[in-house]
This record gives C-alpha cells, sequence and structure tokens, in this order.
C-alpha cells in the first residue's frame, strides 16, 4: 500500500523561523549604531578600532592644521574684506575673532581624531543655512506648511510677496535659492548681494529670473526664509531649533543663532528677532566643532537620533536632490557631490554643509564619515578628504 506523504511545509511554521531570525537581526542592527550621549559623552575609539590607518589619520590631521586659511582671524575684518564692492556692506550683526584651525574625524560615530580647539564657539557663516532649511523642513513635518509648492504670499502677513513676480516665489524656490525676489529686507536690497559685472549703475536694475529657473546665491532670499519661517512658527527660530533638534542630539548649550540689531518684528504682541541664515552681515550661528559634528551625524543618519527620527526620511532625501538650476545644491546649505564635480576624491553620495571660512561639514555615507574642518583654505578641503578615505583599510 502506498502511503501519500504531504511534504507542503507548515507555513505557520516557517512564518515563526524567520520572524525569529529576522526581526531580531534588524533590532540589532538598529541597536548597533552607536549615538554619542550628550554633551561631553562621545566616545573616542582609536583608528585601528574603527578600520583606519592611525599614520595616514595623523597625515590628515597635519594636512588639515597645514591647510589653515590666510584671512584674518578677527572676522570683522574678514567680512568687511570679502565683500568690499558690495554698495550695501555695513555689518549688522554680532561678529568674533576667530580660533585655530579645527576640526574632527568621525567614523562608525565615534571620534577618531581632533584637532585644533574643537569646543571653542566661533562663526560658522553659511552652514546655519542648513539649520534654517532644517527648522522649514519640521514646519512642514508639523503641517505649519501645507506643501513646500504653496506660495508663501499665503503664509505671510507682509507686503514681502505682494508683487507680480514674487507671488510666483514658493518654499520650494527659497530653500533652493531659486527663487530670485525682489526687493529689501532688514535695509539690504536683493540686488545689492554679489552683483554681477562691474557697471555699479547697472547694478539695481538687474533683469528678474522667473522663480525656479536661477540658481543666485544671495544672503538677503534666505534671510528671507527665515523671517517666513518665523511668521509660520510665530515663535523664536532658535528656540525651535533647540527644542526640535539641539537637545534631543545632545548638542551643548554653547551655540546661539543671532540676527540683526534691525531685524526684529512683532508676532503675537511679542517682540522676536528674526535670525540671519548666514554671517554676510554678521550673525548666523555660533557654535562648537562638536556641536556641527553631532548635526553632520544627524544627517549622516538620514535625520535619525536613537530612537527619535528628528526629520523625516523623505525630507533627507529632497535636501539631497539637486534641480537643473544647480546640480550641485540641494537644499540650502546642502552641497552635493554630483558627478564628483566638486570633491573627485569623494564618493558622488558624499554632501556637505559649507560656510566661509571655510567652514564645513563633510558627510559620506558610503564610508560611515563625518568629517568637521574650520578654517581650511577651500581649495584644500578634496586634499583632506581624500587622505581621510585613503586611511581606511579595505
Amino acid at each position: 500500500m502506498n502511503i501519500r506523504k504531504n511534504h507542503r511545509p507548515n507555513c505557520m511554521l516557517w512564518l515563526f523561523i524567520l520572524c525569529s531570525v529576522f526581526i531580531p537581526y534588524k533590532i540589532h542592527a538598529q541597536s548597533s549604531v552607536y549615538y554619542p550621549g550628550p554633551a561631553d559623552a562621545w566616545a573616542h575609539r582609536s583608528p585601528q578600532m574603527v578600520g583606519m590607518n592611525p599614520a595616514l589619520v595623523q597625515e590628515a590631521v597635519d594636512f588639515a592644521i597645514a591647510s589653515e586659511t590666510q584671512q584674518p582671524r578677527e572676522l570683522a575684518l574678514q567680512i568687511a574684506l570679502s565683500f568690499s564692492r558690495e554698495p550695501y556692506n555695513d555689518i549688522i550683526g554680532p561678529t568674533k575673532t576667530r580660533g585655530p584651525a579645527t576640526g574632527l574625524i568621525i567614523r562608525h560615530g565615534y571620534i577618531v581624531a581632533e584637532w585644533g580647539d574643537p569646543k571653542r564657539v566661533d562663526m560658522t557663516f553659511s552652514v546655519t543655512k542648513s539649520f534654517l532649511s532644517t527648522v522649514t523642513g519640521l514646519a512642514l513635518e508639523e503641517g505649519l506648511i501645507r506643501n513646500l509648492h504653496d506660495p508663501v504670499k499665503e503664509y505671510m502677513p507682509t507686503d514681502h510677496f505682494d508683487s507680480e513676480h514674487n507671488a510666483k516665489i514658493t518654499w520650494d524656490h527659497l530653500l533652493r535659492q531659486t527663487s530670485g525676489w525682489d526687493g529689501t529686507l532688514w535695509d539690504k536690497p536683493a540686488w545689492g548681494d554679489r552683483p554681477p559685472g562691474n557697471d555699479r549703475w547697472a547694478w539695481p536694475n538687474q533683469p528678474l529670473d522667473e522663480p525656479g529657473a536661477k540658481f543666485k546665491y544671495n544672503d538677503v532670499r534666505v534671510n528671507l526664509l527665515a523671517l517666513a519661517a518665523l511668521h509660520v512658527w510665530r515663535k523664536p527660530l532658535p528656540v525651535v531649533l533647540k527644542e526640535k533638534v539641539m537637545d534631543p542630539i545632545g548638542a551643548s548649550n554653547t551655540w546661539r543663532w543671532h540676527g540683526y540689531r534691525n531685524s526684529w518684528v512683532t508676532i503675537d504682541g511679542q517682540r522676536i528677532q528674526s535670525v540671519s541664515g548666514g554671517g554676510h552681515w554678521g550673525g548666523g550661528m555660533f557654535i562648537s566643532a562638536y556641536d556641527q559634528a553631532r548635526f553632520g551625524y544627524l544627517t549622516l543618519r538620514r535625520g535619525r537620533w536613537k530612537d527619535q527620527q528628528i526629520f523625516s526620511e523623505n525630507w533627507y532625501d529632497l535636501a539631497t536632490t539637486p534641480t537643473e538650476a544647480n546640480r550641485g545644491y540641494g537644499f540650502m546649505n546642502w552641497f552635493l557631490n554630483t558627478d564628483r564635480k566638486a570633491l573627485p576624491s569623494a564618493p558622488e553620495s558624499a554632501f556637505r554643509h559649507v560656510g566661509a571660512g571655510s567652514n564645513i561639514i563633510y558627510v559620506d555615507p558610503e564610508n560611515d564619515l563625518v568629517v568637521v574642518t574650520r578654517w581650511i583654505q577651500g581649495n584644500k578641503l578634496n586634499g583632506l578628504v581624500q587622505r581621510v578615505i585613503a586611511a581606511i583599510e579595505k
């Protein structure tokens, strides 16, 4: 008598086996990612412990120190010299004297090397823009902004977007520096920021670009985004940043975000300073290299910090997506490495938060790296990145 055996697997048994194997693995993979504790509770590891060659790491550090910018340490003087050709170049926000060449190398979340004075609070110039775009993104995720392609005019009680040209400008345009906004803010006309050519009489009459059509790095328009975000949040942006980002990632209490002496507005009966998106006319973020590194590490982890999603992965994807107007730029101030043009030594997936000085937070998902480098000559960054990546043992 033939006995027919049923070889069909028990589906419930297989489901149990798969769950018992893969779910714990996923949990372990997430929990194995190291995140530093608050303030000084950031673990150091020797280069060997994170798969790096100690001699080559030291070579990278030495290179960064030797590549310190030759610009003045008195940053008020540096600003004055950098923007001397601009017609409205008076400084209206705070400045300070900077420290020495400073930085950190972080791999797998651990501090591998540091130099200079990473606790020192210094101006970070346009790295501030990355903090500004982040608080704008949080407004979107909390429903205060309905859609990035909405006209900003719909959210503003002021007349900054009343003209036919300015009425077309969306949040996305401001975030990508493609707005072409026309006007004056805090006594600084948009046309006076980095005006093209040498015909000074033509500067005020530059043709207006259609919103979204052309990238133009312009701090007046950046500051307009800060004002618009303030009106959406209805409270100081440094408070939003502290509560939503800096406290959750364990940043120190030493950073400050400044505006200008004339950038005060009244909202709900309270006088609030509208902060600036950089240090072009003074102001902006004053922050330590350690706190810069925390923000860089947050962006390396796509907005996640331990068990909290500070900003969504969707926002990360938008911030790292360029437009045709500038293939090397996402949201402010996420500089991309599209086609490896900016940094030939780095993977195309790498990006960086950039400010004058130079102040740079280099983020490299492929190599699980964050490098903060402050007061380095801008044309030396690729050499530093090349040396850091060369130190990774394959």
